[in-house]
């Protein structure tokens, strides 16, 4: 066994993921990382978000500006869950004042009809190739987390029109017509293992999968509508690499979520991380959790709440320190910088 002291930071996140001892929590800070950064918010004035998702030069450039930053343990790719909405042919944008746009939302089996899942890579290889050149920059020091949403999450996406906090009208779809919804979901699944699988080949060390509207679904439909289709996505690229559920605010599912089979479990700021780490299986890692608050907050308190955190998790093999949802864009540098310094830091 390697001594924990000499553990790259690589080899640090691969053991947490794998239930393995480690010498400190190793720190990542969850997708949209770099969007509070001068440098990126530099380069997004010249081009739009997707331009800069699109051009893998550049969205290497934005995956390693927090990485060189704050010397965190592992890079998520610049990239975003609809580029597999775009690539069967819904185009999207980010709006500047949050949230995004589907071009059309699907109203009709016509319109689910029309949406391709055949030769994704054709349209989104964009994302494979900045994790090449990501991995060119980083070496084998750091570890690389490729992405995707989960098929329900990026289903609502489609059917809303763009971001909507009930997902009213999804819920209603697929009470509705449950099999032309099933039609939705196998598409996008299909889609992403491929996606997922062209990361993988690419450099990415760990497939973190985001199911960020979980906790929209009713209790009794979230396996039918969300937790079946992430296991078929895991089922594909089993053994591959280790993969990661996040599932926001599904707090009467954690069973269901440790069914499909991810190796870490992503939980949101909302819970208290130890108590549901307790209920999990032990080879089952956990992610999280800190309030995203915090870092709009002052940077002494952020500090704190990463090392009470990480107390609490103290002799806990499988536990990856991380926020419990995205950085805000406002977030404070220092902030981040404390909460940075705290992890590193903790013995």
């Amino acid at each position: 066994m390697s001594d924990l002291t000499t553990l790259s930071c690589r080899e640090r996140f691969l053991r947490a993921c794998k239930c393995e001892p480690v010498d400190r929590p190793p720190i990542w800070m969850m997708r949209q990382a770099g969007r509070s950064l001068p440098e990126y918010r530099e380069m997004k004035e010249a081009r739009k978000f997707t331009e800069l998702v699109q051009d893998p030069k550049a969205a290497a450039e934005v995956t390693l500006q927090p990485v060189r930053r704050f010397g965190y343990d592992a890079a998520v790719v610049f990239s975003d869950i609809l580029v597999i909405a775009e690539a069967m042919g819904a185009k999207y944008e980010l709006l500047e004042q949050g949230g995004v746009e589907v071009d059309f939302a699907l109203n009709s089996r016509a319109d689910v009809d029309r949406l391709n899942p055949k030769n994704v890579l054709d349209h989104i290889g964009y994302t494979p190739e900045a994790i090449k050149v990501t991995r060119n920059e980083l070496g084998d020091e750091r570890a690389i987390i490729g992405f995707a949403g989960s098929p329900w999450t990026l289903a609502s996406f489609m059917v809303e029109g763009g971001s909507s906090r009930e997902n009213l009208r999804s819920r209603a779809a697929l009470y509705n017509e449950p099999k032309l919804f099933f039609t939705l979901l196998d598409k996008i699944t299909e889609a992403t293992i491929v996606y997922l699988k062209a990361q993988i080949e690419a450099g990415a060390d760990v497939i973190q999968i985001f199911d960020s509207q979980g906790g929209t679904l009713a209790p009794n439909l979230f396996w039918r509508f969300s937790g079946i289709w992430m296991q078929q996505i895991i089922d594909a690229i089993a053994g591959e690499v280790p993969t990661i559920v996040f599932a926001r605010n599904v707090h009467h599912n954690w069973k269901t979520v440790v069914q499909t089979g991810g190796n870490v479990l992503g939980i949101d700021w909302s819970v208290d991380l130890r108590e549901v780490a307790d209920t999990l299986p032990a080879d089952v890692a956990v992610q999280g959790n800190l309030d995203p608050a915090l870092l709009v907050a002052r940077p002494e308190a952020a500090a704190a709440e990463a090392v009470r955190i990480c107390e609490t998790m103290r002799g806990r093999n499988g536990f990856i320190f991380n926020l419990g949802h995205g950085v805000p864009p406002d977030a404070d540098l220092n902030a981040i910088q404390a909460v940075a310094d705290a992890v590193q830091g903790f013995e």
